[in-house]
Parts: structure tokens; C-alpha cells; sequence
């Protein structure tokens, strides 16, 4: 049966949570800070990861987006008591797959759960190296080449890039993508996804006559060739 990591401080809380879930068969360890947290993901590897947001010592957001920095496919469920939708993209942006609000009622979140497990093992890939021109992906060591040259990248770089690469040659609307990558409806108000395409060009494209992601006006965006115009 999964792991599950649970940061949670209030006791009542966690005791409710782990209770059930090791009802449902679960193996869980807590945490009641972020150092707790840490110390914790030092030591072992979970299949996924439950982080209030009122934590003593940070912000579970904030802890969310530290985690992402080093781990970008372990899923991530926010609980929190801010129910504000500004809240919740908060907590996507900085790499949550999911968002639950308090009070919740535990089969919520055992479906929760299951879900964004059942995806986790659904996006396993067959092949874990992606090749697209001169570009180069390895999915399991999460490193990015261009012409044999490492490009740094964050955790949701990383996504965005690889989901361009299982897709060459195809447009991908901005709703695609936020579904996609973020989790979340596309919020046509907003231009986090055009923001989060130009900070990936600018990093696999800097120094390279070749462009690999343009816009499809009206469209989204698809990554090809300028060769293959």
C-alpha cells in the first residue's frame, strides 16, 4: 500500500487523519513543522505528500514550492481553512496537484487521494528518455540538454517541457495546459501560462538560431522545428 508523508499541527487533525487512513491500509508518517517535514523527505521516499498551509514555522505553500525545487512528481494535496480562490492558485502555482478546504469529510479525502494516486501511476512513463531536434529529457533524473549542453530548470519548467515533448508538433491550448501541468481550470484572466512558456523559451532557446516553441495566435503553443517550416 502507498506511503503518505502528513504535515499537519493541529493534533485532533492529524490523529483523525492517520487513523483513518491506516484504517484504509495506508503506511503514514507525520510531521507538525516544516523541519519536521524535511527531516522526514531526507530520510525516505513517499508516494504522496499532504501539507496544511498554517504550519509553525512556514508557510505550506512556501514548503510546497521548497519540495518542488528537488521533487516534481511526488503529488502534493494542500489542506487548508482558506477557502479564497486566490488561495488556492497559490498553492497549484507553487506545485500542488490538489486542494482541499477544512472541515472535510475523511471519504473526500480518501477520493482525494486514490485519484491522485491512480494518476500518479497512470502518467508513469514507458520510456523515461524524450528527444525532440537537439533537445533532450530524461524523466527519471529530472535533467534537461540542449545540443549536450545542461539547462537548469524549476519543477514546473520541467512539466511544461516534458508535456511539450510527449506532444511535438501539436497545438496546446493554454486550457490543455493548465489542466495538464497545473491541475486547474485555465482562469482566462490571467497570464501565468503565457508567463511560466516565455521563462522555458528563454532558457531552451538563449544562444540558439533554432526556435522550438512558437504560438499558435488564438491557438496556444506548439513546440517544432523552425527546420520544419
Amino acid at each position: 500500500m502507498a506511503s503518505i508523508c502528513l504535515v499537519e499541527d493541529e493534533q485532533k487533525v492529524a490523529a483523525f487523519i492517520c487513523k483513518g487512513l491506516e484504517e484504509e491500509g495506508y503506511k503514514i508518517k507525520t510531521a507538525n513543522d516544516g523541519a519536521g517535514a524535511k527531516l522526514l523527505l531526507q530520510t525516505a521516499a513517499y508516494d504522496l505528500l499532504i501539507l496544511d498551509v498554517m504550519l509553525p514555522d512556514i508557510n505550506g505553500i512556501e514548503l510546497c514550492r521548497q519540495i518542488r525545487l528537488t521533487d516534481n512528481k511526488t503529488p502534493i494535496l494542500i489542506l487548508t481553512a482558506l477557502d479564497q480562490v486566490h488561495n488556492k492558485v497559490s498553492g497549484l502555482k507553487a506545485g500542488a496537484d490538489d486542494y482541499l478546504v477544512k472541515p472535510f469529510h475523511f471519504s473526500e479525502l480518501l477520493a482525494r487521494i486514490e485519484a491522485l494516486l491512480r494518476r500518479q501511476n497512470a502518467n508513469q512513463p514507458k520510456g523515461h528518455t524524450l528527444i525532440f531536434d537537439d533537445l533532450k529529457l530524461d524523466t527519471w533524473s529530472n535533467i534537461a540538454e540542449r545540443a549536450g549542453s545542461q539547462i537548469i530548470l524549476t519543477a514546473k519548467e520541467f512539466s511544461l517541457l516534458e508535456l511539450f515533448m510527449r506532444n511535438p508538433n501539436k497545438v496546446l491550448s493554454r486550457e490543455y495546459i493548465a489542466e495538464q501541468v497545473w491541475k486547474i481550470d485555465f482562469d482566462t484572466g490571467t497570464n501565468f501560462i503565457d508567463v511560466y512558456v516565455n521563462y522555458l523559451r528563454n532558457k531552451i532557446e538563449k544562444g540558439f538560431k533554432n526556435k522550438l516553441i512558437h504560438t499558435a495566435i488564438g491557438m496556444g503553443y506548439i513546440l517544432k522545428s523552425d527546420n520544419s517550416k
